[in-house]
């Protein structure tokens, strides 16, 4: 395009206009200063090292408990146990005032005697029926119809009989029995009290086993299998620790906790494993040696741990994936994703960024 007539020069300046934003975009970007060199400090990783005995915290609890409740409401009459009461399979351990239930089953025997009168009734006139038959004195209707009262008399005595085992089996339940010998943990309900149908009113912890419960936080349950053995041992009693395995792991963790519940059949815990008595369990982590760093190396992203890994060519760091396999406030013990000689970083690394260049304030072995 030629600029020198006066109807051209507009489009010649715009134009340039165009060229010269460019340009300008151009040079802004050029200009953009990298990413600022970082001073981290490091430590470079050690041949494997053996990790501590994973240990919890956590209590004795009876294997089975059983919460013991009336089938029907009433008024509890009497409790014939205590917190800490032994008691054995079918000890009566409560009853309710049983005096309408009672007197549901003497009108349901009195229907029954009322019932079995009709049935003798009935049973006579079709006697009778069937002998003037017999002489061609009586009608077939006749016959028929006293026929059909004795087998009306005979149902209305099943229904009678069945009303009377109903009754007698609420009377029953205005008994409350143990259905397994054990050690009363809780009571639920005292005498005068009118009670509703399932309400607890003696918690049983059964004799059949204990198990130690503990409360394991979520990063380090996934290395609690079922079947695993564990080391359980009676706080303040040193020497006092029998063998356990893993039996039931919570599917889901406490809301407001955020621990996953972990329950250990103990074998053969001798008296002194008492139902709520402190305990201690450890396990022996799997795969013998793990790498040890500083827990201050490692990064959360996205629910899962890391750390900043330099490049000691290039001295730019990279974010690689790690799988902890225990921590505490001073160490982290990596099972995958460290290799020995790899420089970690320690201190900075919260200010990093991928591919951006660190310079190293010392390389202290670990």
């Amino acid at each position: 395009m030629r600029c020198g007539t006066v109807s051209s020069r507009p489009g010649c300046v715009a134009a340039a206009l165009v060229v010269a934003l460019a340009l300008t975009a151009c040079n802004r970007q050029e200009k953009e200063p990298p990413a600022p060199v970082r001073y981290v400090r490091t430590v470079t990783v050690e041949p494997l090292r053996q990790a501590p005995d994973l240990t919890f915290a956590g209590h004795v609890e009876a294997q089975d408990q059983a919460s013991l409740a009336f089938r029907i409401g009433g008024r509890l009459a009497e409790r014939l146990v205590g917190v800490g009461a032994s008691v054995v399979a079918g000890q009566v351990v409560a009853r309710l005032d049983p005096e309408n239930e009672l007197n549901d089953l003497r009108a349901a025997q009195a229907g029954l005697t009322a019932a079995q009168g009709d049935l003798r009734k009935a049973e006579n006139q079709h006697q009778r029926q069937s002998h003037l038959l017999e002489r061609h004195i009586t009608t077939q209707a006749d016959y028929e119809a006293a026929q059909q009262g004795l087998t009306a008399a005979r149902a209305q005595v099943d229904a009678a009989q069945a009303r009377v085992a109903s009754a007698e089996d609420i009377v029953g339940f205005t008994t409350l029995k143990a259905d397994a010998p054990g050690v009363v943990t809780r009571v639920g309900a005292e005498p005068a009290e009118v009670v509703a149908a399932g309400r607890m009113i003696v918690q049983l912890a059964r004799r059949e086993g204990r198990d130690a419960v503990f409360e394991i936080p979520a990063d380090l349950v996934r290395r609690v299998t079922p079947g695993l053995q564990v080391r359980v041992t009676l706080a303040g009693e040193a020497g006092t620790e029998v063998a356990g395995r893993v039996r039931e792991i919570a599917p889901q963790a406490d809301p407001v906790t955020r621990t996953f519940q972990v329950r250990v059949g103990l074998a053969e815990p001798p008296p002194a494993f008492r139902l709520g008595a402190a305990v201690s369990g450890s396990v022996r982590p799997a795969g013998g040696g793990l790498i040890a760093v500083p827990a201050t190396a490692l990064t959360r992203r996205d629910q899962s741990a890391g750390a900043w890994i330099v490049d000691p060519q290039s001295l730019t760091v990279a974010l690689r994936k790690l799988d902890v396999a225990n921590s505490d406030p001073a160490t982290a013990w990596i099972a995958k994703g460290l290799n020995v000689g790899d420089i970690v970083v320690t201190a900075g690394a919260g200010l990093l960024q991928e591919g951006q260049k660190v310079r190293l304030m010392g390389a202290e072995p670990r």
